[in-house]
């Protein structure tokens, strides 16, 4: 059997991925945010490709910046 917090970690992973919100992408080579997949396929048949049309760099790996949110106490 698994300990209780191991199960309780496991339902908050799933909970984040969930309900994730979408978030900004940006280049990994210049930072600009004109990013975008490379074709219509690219999800479906393969990984996501994506295509910087600041610098014209072309790949699979992003930056991603999320709001950190913090509670309120």
């Amino acid at each position: 059997m698994f300990p209780m917090k191991k199960i309780d970690g496991i339902r908050d992973v799933f909970k984040n991925v969930k309900h994730r919100k979408p978030t900004q992408i940006y280049c990994p080579r210049c930072a600009s945010p004109k990013i975008g997949l490379s074709s219509s396929l690219a999800v479906w048949l393969t990984p996501k490709e994506y295509f910087c049309e600041n610098c014209g760099y072309h790949g699979i790996i992003v930056m991603e910046l999320e709001k950190d949110e913090k509670e309120e106490t």
